[in-house]
């Protein structure tokens, strides 16, 4: 753990449990279903039986950290095939434990637990790129977890936010491209792999 880290939060939140699992949990859902609602406005949310199919169909995971039996962090990511990497397609932290330092501790986890994947290159985030200080904000939180963004502005046709990528390389000898409209190619791919089959 990075020293940041481990002395930043008092230790306190040291004691959290975090965990991944690729199947379909009910119950552990429905926790972390609370965090990923109040940080995600309806449109902008995947439904609940089109994350159960992504499970069912083994193209997503669920990161959760857990203090005192309470998900206080959530996250779900998956694969791009093509580009080796995790896609972080959702990560909210409670509204009463943020700006603590939970998000980079818990941007912590998955980055490890990335690390020790076979073949994968980084992780790929993608965030609103239109001037404000909510998004200026996200920015810079990003960029303390470690990631580097990129110039190109993606426009996609089903929302009105453009976005840009933004990459955090784990192998130096196989890096990640540093072209935002590569990483789109990416991120496109796995929101194509999710929706296949769905009416959503």
């Amino acid at each position: 753990m990075r020293p940041d880290l481990e002395n930043g939060y008092g230790g306190a939140w040291i004691q959290m449990d975090y965990r991944t699992t690729d199947t379909w949990d009910e119950a552990l859902w429905r926790q972390a279903e609370k965090v990923y609602v109040q940080a995600f406005p309806e449109h902008g949310r995947k439904g609940r039986s089109l994350i159960r199919r992504m499970f069912e169909r083994r193209i997503c995971v669920l990161h959760t950290l857990t203090d005192r039996s309470e998900v206080v962090a959530m996250a779900l990511s998956g694969v791009s095939r093509e580009g080796h990497a995790i896609i972080i397609d959702y990560l909210a932290v409670r509204s009463d434990v943020r700006n603590q330092g939970v998000g980079l501790l818990f941007m912590e986890h998955i980055r490890r637990w990335a690390e020790a994947l076979d073949r994968c290159r980084g992780i790929i985030i993608e965030v609103e790129s239109e001037p404000s200080p909510e998004n200026a904000a996200r920015i810079r939180f990003w960029e303390r977890c470690g990631f580097r963004i990129t110039d190109y502005v993606e426009h996609y046709i089903w929302v009105p936010e453009p976005y840009r990528a933004m990459y955090m390389g784990l192998k130096a000898e196989s890096p990640l491209p540093h072209d935002g409209e590569t990483l789109f190619r990416y991120i496109k791919e796995f929101h194509k792999e999710a929706y296949r089959g769905s009416k959503a």
